[in-house]
């Protein structure tokens, strides 16, 4: 792996945006179309709908990130990620500037979630009753975009 010190003086001190990876899982179709959704266990947005996910790893590549962090919040084994949207408003988060990947994953449509790791809960909510009240910060363009 290259160094990420500075070539002059050897230090690591870039501002960086952190990244992190959220999964999206459905099952069924039209009007009875569901999507695998956890309630954030800790803040920002504690007791909010979310997608599963959560931050990259130092040399984990993204696509295995995705497939961790959906098992270790709900319990669920993913496959085949496919990125779907990529969201970097330097204020997205409260915490720092956060870049997330959102990737559509396979999963068991028969799967029961878990809550595990930062989440308070994790299941099946239909897609036509999930609101921008309830979902954390920019999630919702995601719904809208399955919605279509």
């Amino acid at each position: 792996m290259v160094s990420d010190s500075c070539h002059h003086c050897g230090r690591d001190s870039y501002r960086s945006p952190s990244v992190v990876v959220d999964a999206v899982a459905t099952r069924g179709s039209g009007g009875s179309k569901e999507v695998l959704l956890i309630r954030r266990g800790h803040e920002p947005c504690k007791g909010m709908l979310a997608f599963p996910g959560g931050f990259v790893d130092y040399g984990e590549d993204p696509e295995d990130a995705v497939i961790r962090e959906l098992k270790e919040e709900t319990g669920v084994e993913g496959s085949n990620p496919i990125s779907i949207a990529v969201h970097g408003e330097p204020t997205r988060d409260p915490r720092k500037h956060v870049i997330a990947l959102f990737y559509l994953v396979d999963v068991d449509p028969e799967s029961i979630p878990t809550a595990g790791d930062d989440a308070s809960e994790a299941y099946w909510v239909p897609l036509d009753a999930v609101t921008e009240n309830e979902i954390a910060g920019d999630h919702i363009f995601i719904i809208d975009k399955l919605r279509e």
